[in-house]
Parts: C-alpha cells; sequence; structure tokens
C-alpha cells in the first residue's frame, strides 16, 4: 500500500470516527432530555434518599494508533466530543407538619357515633345505681326473701353480661356490649358484697375470694376485648358503689376494694392502662384513711392497723412492679408515696412502741427504695420524700423532750452526708427541711432565748434540760456547718463571695449554737447567776477569737475575711447592746478587757499579715538562714 493509499484509509478511519460521536453527542442528548423530564414529573427527594446510581460511560474501542497519524494533516484529526452526564437532582426538605390540634369535648361530641356511646355508659351507670337502689328498697319493703335476692340480682347481673358478649360478635353493636358488660360485672360485685355484707351468707373470706374472682374475670374479658373502657368501668362501678352496701367506711369495705385492686394488678402491668391504675389503686387508700378516721376514738383497733398496712404493703409492691415494668409511668409515682399514708395515719390507733415500730417499718421500706440506683430518679425522690416523712414521724413518736430536737437535728446532718456522697438533691433538700424544723424546735424547746437574755432567777430549768440543751446546741452547730458544706460540693450552692446569702444564714444559726452550747455549759456548772454571766464573757470572747481566726486564714481568701469582718461587727455589737448592760461588776471587766485585748491583738498581727502579703520581699515574709561557723 503506497502512501495514498494510506492517507485515504486514515481519512476514511477519520470520517468515521466523527460519525461515531456525533451519535454519541446524539444519545446523550436525548438521555439529558428524559432526566429532565423524568425529574420534573418526579415526585422531591426526601434528605434520606440516596443519590441515583448513573451507570459510567461505556468505552468506545478504539484502534490502535497508526505510526502514520502523525504525518496526517492537522485538519483531518476530530476533536473527541465531550459526554456530559445528567447530574441528579438536588435533595429537598420536607415541610415540618405541626402536631394536629387536640380534639375539644365538642369535638369529640360531634363526631359520629359519639352519642351512642355517651348514651350506653350513661345507661350502664344508671342501672348499676339502679340495681344497688334495688336491693336497698327490696331490704326496706321486705320484699320477697334475702335469697331470692340474691339469686335475682345474680341472674339478672350474668344476663346482661351474656347480652354483651353476644352483641360485641357484631362490630356495629360493641358499644352497647362494653356498656353491658361492665354493668353486669358491677351488678355482680356488689351482690357479691350483699351477700357477704348485708346477708351474711358468705364468710368475710370466702366473699372476698368470690369478689376476686368476678372482678378477675371482668377484668380479663376486658384483656382480651382490648378495652381499657370496660376495664376502668367494672371496677370503678364496684369502687364507687361499694360503701353503699357495706353502710360507710369500714374494714370490709377495704378489704373488697383491695380486691378489687388486686384483681386489676396484672393487667395493669401488662398494658399501660393509666385509667384502671388510678381506678382500682386509689380507692382502697381513700377508705383506709377513712376508715381509720372513723376508729380513732378508740384505742387499739388491730383489724384496722392490719387493713391499713396491707393497704400499704399492697400498693408499695404494685408500684415496684409498675415502674420496674415502664419506668416512665406517672401513676406509679403517685403510688408510692401515697400508698404508705394508711399505715402512717393508722398509728394514731396505737400506743407505745406499737406505733413508732409500725412509722419505722414504713420509714425503712421506704428510704431502702429510695436508695436503690437502678429505679427512675422520679420514683426514688417520691419514695425517698415519703420516707423521710415517716423517719420524723417516728422520731416525734417515740422520743419526747428535748432529746427529740437533738435526733432531728443528727438526721438533718445524717441526709446532708448521704446528699454529698451520693449527690441526691432530694437528700439535700430533706436536710434542709429536717434543719429548719429542727432549729424552730431548738428556739422553741430545746435552747430557747429567753436562756440567752435572761438569768436563771427569772426562769425555772432542770440540769436534765441544760444537759439536753448542750448536746442540742452542739449538734446545731455541726448542721450549720455541713449544710453548705454538702451544697457547696454539690455545686448547687456556690461561694460566699458570689452568693452570700446562706453563708450569712449558716453563720448566725452557727453563732446562735454556739453560744447556746457554752451558755448551757456554763449554767450546768453554776446553775445560777455567776454561771451566766461568766458564759456570757466566755460568749463575746470566743466571738472575738473565731473572728481572728477567720482573718487570719483569711489573707487569701476573699469569703473568710468578709466572715470574720462580720464576726468582728456581732462581737462588738453584743458588747455595746447586751454585755454593757445585763452583765456587772466583774463579768462586765472581764468580757470587755477580754474582747479588747483579743481585737487589739488580732488588728495588730492583721496588719502585719496583710503588709507581708502585699509586699513579698519584706524582711519578715523572708525564711531566716541558719547561723554558719
Amino acid at each position: 500500500m503506497d502512501g495514498q493509499d494510506r492517507l485515504g484509509y486514515e481519512q476514511r478511519l477519520a470520517l468515521e470516527l466523527a460519525a461515531i460521536g456525533q451519535r454519541l453527542t446524539m444519545i446523550s442528548s436525548e438521555m439529558r432530555e428524559h432526566s429532565s423530564s423524568v425529574a420534573t414529573a418526579a415526585p422531591p427527594v426526601p434528605q434520606t434518599a440516596q443519590a441515583p446510581v448513573v451507570a459510567p460511560p461505556v468505552a468506545v474501542p478504539m484502534p490502535p494508533p497508526s505510526p502514520w497519524a502523525q504525518q496526517a494533516p492537522m485538519q483531518h484529526q476530530m476533536p473527541q466530543p465531550q459526554v456530559q452526564w445528567p447530574q441528579p437532582p438536588p435533595p429537598q426538605h420536607w415541610p415540618v407538619q405541626p402536631p394536629p390540634p387536640r380534639e375539644t369535648l365538642f369535638e369529640k361530641l360531634g363526631k359520629d357515633g359519639a352519642g351512642s356511646k355517651l348514651l350506653a355508659w350513661v345507661g350502664g351507670a344508671i342501672t348499676v345505681l339502679g340495681f344497688v337502689l334495688l336491693l336497698i328498697l327490696a331490704i326496706q319493703r321486705g320484699w320477697l326473701g334475702p335469697m331470692p335476692r340474691v339469686i335475682g340480682g345474680a341472674v339478672f347481673s350474668g344476663a346482661l353480661v351474656g347480652i354483651g358478649m353476644w352483641l360485641h360478635r357484631n362490630p356495629a353493636g360493641r358499644t352497647g356490649a362494653f356498656a353491658l358488660a361492665a354493668t353486669g360485672f358491677a351488678g355482680l360485685y356488689l351482690d357479691v358484697i350483699a351477700a357477704t355484707s348485708l346477708y351474711e351468707y358468705f364468710p368475710p373470706g370466702v366473699g372476698l375470694v368470690v369478689g376476686l374472682a368476678v372482678a378477675a374475670s371482668g377484668v380479663v374479658l376486658a384483656l382480651r376485648w382490648e378495652s381499657q373502657t370496660l376495664a376502668v368501668g367494672v371496677v370503678a362501678a364496684c369502687a364507687i358503689c361499694s360503701p353503699i352496701l357495706t353502710d360507710g367506711f369500714t374494714v370490709l369495705l377495704v378489704g373488697f376494694l383491695l380486691v378489687l385492686k388486686m384483681a386489676s394488678t396484672p393487667v395493669q402491668i401488662q398494658r399501660n392502662w393509666p385509667g384502671l391504675a388510678i381506678a382500682g389503686g386509689f380507692p382502697p387508700i381513700i377508705a383506709s384513711l377513712l376508715a381509720t378516721a372513723q376508729a380513732i376514738p378508740a384505742d387499739f383497733e388491730w383489724t384496722v392497723v392490719g387493713v391499713a398496712g396491707a393497704t400499704t404493703v399492697v400498693g408499695i409492691v404494685v408500684a415496684l412492679l409498675t415502674i420496674r415494668k415502664r419506668p416512665d409511668d406517672v401513676v406509679a409515682i403517685a403510688m408510692i408515696a401515697g400508698s404508705a399514708l394508711p399505715a402512717m395515719f393508722a398509728t394514731t390507733l396505737l400506743h407505745d412502741p406499737a406505733n413508732s415500730i409500725l412509722a419505722g417499718a414504713v420509714a425503712a421500706v421506704l428510704l431502702a427504695i429510695w436508695m436503690v440506683p437502678d429505679l427512675p430518679r422520679a420514683f426514688t425522690t417520691a419514695a425517698g420524700a415519703t420516707g423521710m416523712l415517716a423517719l420524723f414521724q417516728t422520731t416525734v413518736i417515740a422520743l419526747d423532750g428535748n432529746v427529740r430536737t437533738a435526733i432531728v437535728l443528727a438526721e438533718a446532718v445524717l441526709l446532708a452526708f448521704l446528699a454529698a456522697r451520693l449527690d441526691k438533691r432530694s437528700a439535700l433538700v430533706g436536710s434542709i427541711v429536717f434543719g429548719a424544723v429542727g432549729f424552730l424546735m431548738t428556739v422553741g424547746q430545746a435552747v430557747p432565748i429567753s436562756w440567752l437574755i435572761e438569768e436563771p432567777r427569772y426562769i425555772v430549768v432542770t440540769q436534765g434540760d441544760y444537759a439536753a440543751g448542750l448536746v442540742t446546741a452542739l449538734v446545731l452547730g455541726i448542721y450549720a456547718a455541713v449544710a453548705p458544706w454538702a451544697a457547696l460540693k454539690m455545686q448547687v450552692l456556690r461561694e460566699p463571695a458570689r452568693h452570700p446569702f446562706p453563708w450569712i444564714i449558716s453563720g448566725l444559726v452557727l453563732l446562735y449554737g454556739a453560744a447556746g452550747a457554752v451558755l448551757c455549759a456554763a449554767l450546768l456548772v453554776s446553775p445560777d447567776e455567776s454561771g451566766f454571766l461568766f458564759g456570757h464573757s466566755v460568749v463575746t470572747v470566743s466571738w472575738t477569737v473565731a473572728a481572728l481566726f477567720l482573718l487570719v486564714r483569711g489573707i487569701n481568701n476573699k469569703a473568710l475575711r468578709i466572715s470574720g469582718l462580720i464576726l468582728v461587727g456581732a462581737a462588738v455589737i453584743k458588747l455595746v447592746l447586751f454585755d454593757l448592760a445585763a452583765l456587772d461588776g466583774v463579768a462586765r471587766v472581764l468580757a470587755f478587757l477580754g474582747a479588747g485585748l483579743v481585737l487589739l491583738t488580732a488588728g495588730t498581727r492583721y496588719a502585719k499579715l496583710v503588709a507581708s502579703a502585699k509586699n513579698p520581699d519584706s524582711y519578715e515574709s523572708k525564711p531566716v538562714a541558719p547561723p554558719s561557723y
């Protein structure tokens, strides 16, 4: 093949390649038009959607380069077309839809079928009330006999349950089925109460067992039908109408209400039905409190106390089981706090030491729950608050006199240590409450203000009172120092320079406790005027000594320095306003001389320390080198 043939071959090859390039360009343009039309018609792509996968361009096989191609003219070299593949459309943000507004009562009543539901449940409630009134009227008028009344009530209620179950087969009649079944089970339960309480056909134990079977059957049927309304209707109707048949709030009534609670507990734990938890949990607590209130004039009502204790135990157990199943259950939190009230109130029917033992047992159980680490914080806080209330009740019942005040303050100190150790703010709140109550008890009884301002000849106090006052004042001073330390460690309270008010209150309480301890110790040694005067002299001098200590320690600490200056002012005020008027003779001289000398020494020494702190290169601040021989 000569040169012309080669040139012709290469030209034909170039033309073929150019045709292929034009064809690829047309294909790519068609693909762009098709992708743009699809992107326009397609819905917007959310943020989470992945970009469409685009196939890579297909490589077109090219012939091997010819060695004569470099010798070809430049006008025969065709440029390769640039294929631009379509880009995926950018993701679009979905608009945030606001939550739908809650339906009002009028909107619910305006729905289709709302009237039928309302009529069905109102009719069921009126039927239950009519059944109860029929039993009462039959007793008053002497209609039939007790046995026909019980049998007739059972047959009538059973028929209502059967009709309800028959109607439940048709979805259109399920509203009426729920109402009829709830009415029937409530009638059966009330019939069992009447047979036990009014006619005494059943012993109390047998009546409670039969009632448990009836209530459990109603709740199980509600669980099978997936109807919280049916379960609440059965339990609430029985709880509301039971006091009418038991002639008030009696022990037997509390027993039947506890039976309702035990029957509803398995379903309550399995399903999150707060209405059932409220309907079954709180009526026994209220009935037990009212039964205890009716029995308060009597002493040692062991049956009432036993039922109250059983109500507390069952309530605490159910609350624990519920919170283990559902940690965010609000009803369980209310139940753990309310279940302790019946046993705590029942202590009014007992004497020492039974009443303090019962209150102490409740406090021990609740405080033990409070210390469990893996329970929800809100649940343990409710248990701890109620447990601390039971602990205070135990202290008040078991102790009397000034010893009670010292123990309350000691409990406040213990709670403050627990708060700092376990980082529990509920314990800190309890400590503050116990400390405030203990301080009021101290000022009012254990170490009254009259001891600090009046001489013993004007008041009648025994040596035992002074000894108890000494212990109480010491514990009060310890609490005044421990409580702010715990709050500071838990970062609830800041430094005195930033948050001074709580520290000032704590300092005043500490001064009162220290003054009370010194005066009680002096009067314990010499319970006369001389002991009173000597004690006040020691108090004034001790305040100045404490002020000197704070000032020396507060050279580089602003809070301590301010506290020392405030204490100096308090000592001077006490000297002028109290010691000058109340003391006389040697006591007045000792108070003024002692305080004056201490303040003079404090001023001189403090001035040197301040100068040394400002000028570190002064002579006094330099260490003295040992002599060399």
